[in-house]
C-alpha cells in the first residue's frame, strides 16, 4: 500500500478535529482527518445537537401544556415519541452532511476508518481489522473524544440502564427514570424525561446538584426542578442496580445514611466521561495519560514531538467550544502564526440547556473568594425584567461577581429563559478584561433579557434601577 503523505493528520472529526483540520488547510497546509464512526463526531451525532433537538420538543410540549396562560386553546395535547426522537436524528444527520461539505469545500481528505500511531510521523488506518490507509505527517493531531463513563456495580446494559445514547432514542417515553449524576449530562435528560411527564429521580453523590456551578445558582435550580415535581437526592449514593422484567430497583443511600429501594423503568447513568486513548498506538511513545486523559501543555503538545491532542480526550471542561478553540490554537502554533495565546479556561462559558436553563463563566463567588478577593456581587431576578414577564419566565437570576479594587469581571452566571444565549455577552467582556465601568456605559437594548446583565452590574455597586 502506497504511503501517502500531508502536513497534518487529525484523528476524530468531533469538533475540535474538524475544525483543527479546516483551519490548517485555510493555512495552507496539506490535511487529511480521519474518522471511524459518524463526521462531526459525539456532538452532532450524539451529543450537543441532538438532545438540544429533543429539549426543544420538550419546551414546545411544555409551552403547549400551558397555552391557557397565553390566552390560547390547545385541546387533546399529546406527542409522539417516535417522531421526537426521528427529528432529532434528522438533526444530526444534517449537520454531519454539513460538516462533510465543509472538508470537501477546503480540500480536506477524508479517510473512513480507524487511526493509530505507527511510529515516528507514521499513522496506520485500519476498518473492520483490514488496513485501508498508511499516511506519513510531521504534525499529527489525536482528537478522539471521550465515551460516557461507567462504575464497578453501574454498568449499562443498553435496555433497562441507559449512557447517553440509549437516552437520546427511547422507544417510548418511560413511566419513571433515575438519574445517576447531576452534572449537565444528567440534568439535560432529567429535564427532558419530566416535561415530557416521566417521573424522575436525580441522584447525587455530592451536596448539590449541578456541583460546578455557583451554589446560589444550584440551590435556585434545585428549587425549580422540585416545583417540576423532580426527586433530587444529594449527598447520596446508589449502591447497586437490579434489573427485572419490566424495570430495575436501585439502591440508595441518601445523606442520612438512610438505604432506599427505588423502582423505575429506566436508569440513566451520567456520571462523567473518559478519554478514548485505547488503541491509538499510544504505547512504545512518550505520551503521558492520566486519569483517563491525555497530558498536554499549554500549545496542546502532548510529551512526543510531532504529536498533538485536543478536546475532550485532554480534559476538562468537556465542551465542545473548548474543543474547536483547541484546535484552532494548536493549529496557528503549528503553522507559526504571531500572537496566539493559550487557551484561559476561565473565559470558557458552560450551558446546561435544562428548563429553567443555566449559564456561567469565569469565577464563582466561593472560588472568587478562596483566591483572595474582595468582592462585589450583584443579583437581579427575571421578575423585575420587563420581556421576561412578557415571555411569561419570570423565574430566573442573573449574578455578576467583580473584583471590588479593579472592577474587573470575576464571573457571571445565570439561571433562567434563553440564558445561554445571554452569557456569551459576559464571555466577551471576560476576554476583553471588562471591568463595571465598560459594562455600565453599555446601552443595552429595551425591552430585552439582555438589561439583566446591566442591572445586575448595576446591583452590585448599589445603583440597580428596578429593584
Amino acid at each position: 500500500m502506497a504511503e501517502q503523505s500531508f502536513d497534518l493528520v487529525v484523528i476524530g472529526t468531533g469538533p475540535g478535529g474538524y475544525v483543527a483540520a479546516i483551519r490548517a488547510a485555510q493555512l495552507g497546509m496539506k490535511t487529511a482527518v480521519i474518522e471511524r464512526e459518524n463526521l462531526g463526531g459525539i456532538c452532532l451525532n450524539w451529543g450537543c445537537i441532538p438532545t438540544k433537538a429533543l429539549l426543544r420538543s420538550a419546551e414546545v410540549y411544555h409551552l403547549m401544556q400551558n397555552a391557557d396562560a397565553f390566552g390560547l386553546k390547545a385541546d387533546n395535547i399529546a406527542y409522539d415519541a417516535e417522531k421526537v426522537v426521528e427529528r432529532s436524528r434528522k438533526v444530526a444527520g444534517r449537520l454531519s452532511g454539513g460538516v462533510a461539505h465543509l472538508l470537501k469545500k477546503n480540500k480536506v481528505t477524508v479517510i473512513d476508518g480507524e487511526g493509530r500511531l505507527a511510529g515516528k510521523g507514521k499513522v496506520k488506518v485500519q476498518k473492520d481489522g483490514k488496513p485501508v490507509a498508511d499516511l506519513a505527517a510531521k504534525h499529527i493531531i489525536l482528537a478522539t473524544g471521550a465515551r460516557a463513563r461507567e462504575l464497578p456495580g453501574l454498568e449499562a446494559d443498553g435496555k433497562t440502564i441507559w449512557t447517553y445514547r440509549e437516552a437520546m432514542v427511547p422507544e417510548a417515553i418511560p413511566k419513571s427514570l433515575l438519574v445517576v449524576g447531576s452534572g449537565a449530562i444528567g440534568i439535560e435528560f432529567a429535564s427532558f424525561y419530566r416535561d415530557m411527564g416521566s417521573e424522575v429521580t436525580v441522584v447525587e453523590v455530592l451536596d448539590r446538584i449541578l456541583p460546578v456551578e455557583d451554589e446560589e445558582i444550584s440551590a435556585f435550580a434545585h428549587k425549580a426542578f422540585e416545583k417540576q415535581g423532580m426527586t433530587l437526592m444529594t449527598g447520596a449514593k446508589v449502591g447497586g442496580i437490579k434489573t427485572k422484567k419490566g424495570g430495575a430497583t436501585v439502591s440508595v443511600t441518601d445523606a442520612k445514611g438512610k438505604e432506599h429501594a427505588i423502582d423505575v423503568e429506566k436508569v440513566i447513568l451520567a456520571v462523567g466521561i473518559t478519554g478514548n486513548v485505547e488503541n491509538i498506538g499510544l504505547d512504545g511513545t512518550k505520551v503521558k495519560v492520566e486519569k483517563g486523559h491525555v497530558v498536554v501543555n499549554e500549545w496542546l503538545e502532548t510529551g512526543e514531538p510531532g504529536v498533538y491532542a485536543i478536546g475532550d480526550l485532554v480534559g476538562a471542561p468537556w465542551l465542545a467550544h473548548k474543543a474547536s478553540h483547541e484546535g484552532i490554537i494548536c493549529v496557528e502554533k503549528i503553522a507559526g502564526l504571531d500572537h496566539v495565546e493559550p487557551l484561559n479556561t476561565l473565559n470558557i462559558p458552560g450551558c446546561t440547556y435544562c428548563r429553567p436553563q443555566i449559564a456561567s463563566v469565569g469565577l464563582t463567588e466561593a472560588k472568587a473568594k478562596a483566591a483572595g478577593y474582595e468582592l462585589k456581587v450583584g443579583r437581579f431576578p427575571f421578575i423585575g425584567n420587563g420581556k421576561a414577564i412578557a415571555l411569561g419566565e419570570d423565574q430566573g437570576l442573573v449574578k455578576t461577581i467583580f473584583d471590588a479594587t479593579t472592577g474587573e469581571l470575576l464571573g457571571a452566571h445565570m439561571v433562567g429563559a434563553e440564558v445561554t444565549e445571554l452569557i456569551q455577552g459576559f464571555a466577551i467582556g471576560k476576554t476583553l478584561e471588562t471591568t463595571e465601568a465598560e459594562l455600565m456605559h453599555t446601552v443595552f437594548p429595551h425591552p430585552t433579557l439582555s438589561e439583566m446583565m446591566l442591572e445586575s452590574t448595576l446591583a452590585a455597586y448599589g445603583r440597580a434601577i428596578h429593584i
